[in-house]
């Protein structure tokens, strides 16, 4: 976990997702989800505040304590290390293990209702499509859409070893993804 280098604020700490909800239930304590807005809209925290991580750093925060949460915690974490760097005035923690663990715990949540798919899971029907597609019509029309199939599977090796995902850019400025929180 990330430390704090100043001796007048605490450092920031992990939260488990019973710690947060009865923090949160009781108004001790604002959750800040940093995940991205289609995100936020597919499955949230009950009064959480949806601010991307993109923005944290010129948003305008409510005051006291603050919990940041996103999916499994690595985008809480950085979102932890920039406020720590702009001297953010009050406590700070993170939810151990993201909305997973919050999930995992069968704790409430809140959906808007016709929310899109999670990005992943439409890379995955694309991506997929595509590949099957590459293969049929290699064997029906022309053995060169065999290509088809290849280039989706570099671009997908690709992804995994870089963390970048051309496909899935592509995929969230589409209009379908495109919410208001």
């Amino acid at each position: 976990m990330t430390t704090q280098t100043s001796s007048t604020h605490p450092s920031p700490v992990r939260l488990s997702a019973q710690d947060l909800s009865h923090q949160h239930r009781d108004n001790r304590i604002t959750v800040i989800d940093v995940r991205e807005p289609m995100e936020y809209v597919a499955g949230h925290i009950p009064g959480s505040h949806n601010i991307p991580l993109s923005r944290l750093g010129s948003a305008s925060l409510p005051e006291g304590p603050l919990v940041l949460v996103c999916q499994s915690g690595k985008r809480s974490e950085k979102g932890l290390a920039e406020l720590l760097r702009r001297g953010h005035p009050h406590r700070l923690a993170d939810l151990e293990g993201g909305m997973g663990a919050w999930q995992q715990a069968g704790l409430p949540i809140n959906r808007r209702k016709g929310a899109p798919l999670p990005l992943m899971r439409q890379v995955q029907i694309a991506a997929g499509s595509l590949v099957l597609l590459g293969v049929i019509l290699s064997q029906t029309v022309a053995p060169g859409w065999i290509w088809l199939a290849g280039f989706v599977g570099a671009g997908l090796t690709f992804a995994g070893i870089s963390g970048f995902c051309g496909m899935a850019r592509l995929l969230a400025v589409m209009p379908w993804n495109q919410v208001r929180v």
